[in-house]
């Protein structure tokens, strides 16, 4: 990167340019549609360019990588001070999922900024974050920084789907470009969270739940629609279904969700919960939290909703099998709890598989590492409270984990009250605000300078 020796105006920690720059890369990146359908139904390549080239401006060499034509990948390396230390990766997605213009306020990929906001497919989940990343880089390629430990760079495909040709692809093919990566951040924390009652959250994720999607199968006799039939592979699916559905899942209280929940409490100055007493009541807890209880509410406990069905051709006709798929998430340390549960509630009629099948993860909360994200995020929202949380999903960081690299998420956004980010994930008018942008450029700087 070349040494600059007058470095334009500053403002906060970066340069006025790297603000005008993670604004306009936002809006840029949301303009390249990269709507991932599934089944392979995507073209990340122009978005991987786009950032390719802008890492080359800042005197990196990107590589960019694909396992089918057209689902790009992008990764770089900034060489560190310090040969000894480990790398850090940072990374976000390039795709997004579906959008229906009818429905939208303006074009999901018109990336229009209008009053402070910028608008778009991809400007929270994750657009955003993958411009704070080439914004910073650029900034410090201006002033000549480099940070202590090596950070790889990577922009990826198909998160959205099953990550089979982003991270995925990345982690089985391509390890030797990781070489060196113990730790790692990408998207959902950091924000802030409003609970209506004046208090400020940021919680940064140091866990995900377990992805289990799931296809059933019911199988049974075929025949004709007037007829009496105790063999109707429907009946049979519907009914597997329904206790799918129902089912109650027992509490697991991973160390992660403990140490969000005793922070919170701190916050709101509840007595310290005692997990491990007699009758401990995590509802009653998740109660006195208020609002806030929804950042911990869906990692309390495993889940499985149903959300796909198909069976028949006719309606006269009772067929000889039916299908059913379940969006099902376990917590760490709890698989083999899922798969048994399954079995016991699919019964002996309704066979069932993963469809696909990604690890839970956890990360310390005392690591070297979060310690610096808070004070990141301290440093510019000193009125806030951060606190770890589980993510209910998952992220690329599961493919990563086959590397041996530890996640978190830690992409920051400082939102004004009323602003339901976590709403605006996969949801329509999908937006983010101009100075959101900037808190992030700033905090995500704060942090890589001093990690």
């Amino acid at each position: 990167m070349a040494e600059q020796t007058a470095p334009a105006a500053v403002v906060g920690d970066v340069d006025q340019k790297a603000l005008d720059e993670v604004v306009a890369f936002t809006s840029e990146l949301i303009r390249i549609d990269t709507t991932n359908r599934g089944g392979g139904d995507c073209k990340e390549r122009p978005a991987a360019e786009y950032a390719a080239a802008k890492l080359a401006e800042a005197g990196l060499r990107p590589t960019i990588l694909e396992r089918t034509p057209g689902r790009g990948n992008v990764v770089a390396r900034i060489e560190g001070t310090d040969p000894t230390a480990d790398a850090l990766l940072v990374h976000g997605h390039l795709d997004v999922v579906p959008a229906e213009a009818a429905d939208w306020s303006v074009h999901p990929f018109s990336g229009e900024i209008r009053d402070g906001v910028v608008w778009g497919r991809g400007a929270v989940d994750m657009k955003n974050m993958d411009a704070m990343i080439l914004a910073t880089v650029r900034e410090w390629a201006r002033v000549g920084f480099r940070p202590r430990r090596d950070i790889v760079i990577a922009f990826t495909a198909d998160e959205e789907a099953s990550a089979e040709d982003g991270s995925g692809f990345l982690a089985d093919r391509h390890a030797d470009l990781f070489e060196g990566c113990t730790e790692g951040i990408s998207e959902s924390g950091a924000f802030t969270f409003h609970d209506g009652r004046g208090t400020q959250l940021y919680p940064i994720a140091a866990g995900e739940r377990g992805t289990g999607w799931l296809k059933l199968t019911a199988r049974g006799k075929a025949g004709h629609g007037s007829k009496v039939n105790r063999a109707n592979a429907v009946t049979r699916l519907a009914s597997a279904v329904a206790r799918i559905g129902d089912h109650e899942w027992p509490l697991r209280l991973t160390p992660t969700v403990r140490a969000a929940l005793t922070e919170m409490a701190a916050v709101y100055d509840i007595p310290a919960p005692d997990f491990d007493a007699p009758g401990f009541d995590v509802d009653a807890l998740l109660t006195a939290l208020g609002p806030a209880a929804d950042l911990v509410a869906p990692t309390v406990r495993n889940s499985s909703n149903p959300t796909m069905l198909s069976a028949g051709y006719k309606i006269n006709v009772i067929p000889g099998q039916a299908a059913a798929h379940i969006d099902g998430r376990y917590l760490p340390g709890t698989e083999d709890e899922f798969r048994a549960t399954l079995d016991l509630l699919t019964g002996p009629d309704v066979d069932w598989e993963y469809h696909h099948r990604e690890v839970a993860l956890q990360a310390p909360v005392d690591s070297p590492t979060y310690r610096t994200m808070r004070a990141a995020v301290e440093a510019f929202a000193p009125e806030g409270h951060v606190v770890p949380y589980c993510m209910s999903g998952g992220t690329d960081a599961k493919q990563f984990s086959r590397l041996g690299i530890t996640g978190y998420g830690f992409a920051p956004l400082k939102l004004p009250e009323g602003f339901d980010y976590q709403a605006l994930f996969h949801g329509v008018d999908e937006r983010v605000p101009v100075e959101a942008l900037h808190f992030g450029v700033r905090v995500l700087d704060r942090f890589l300078r001093t990690a």
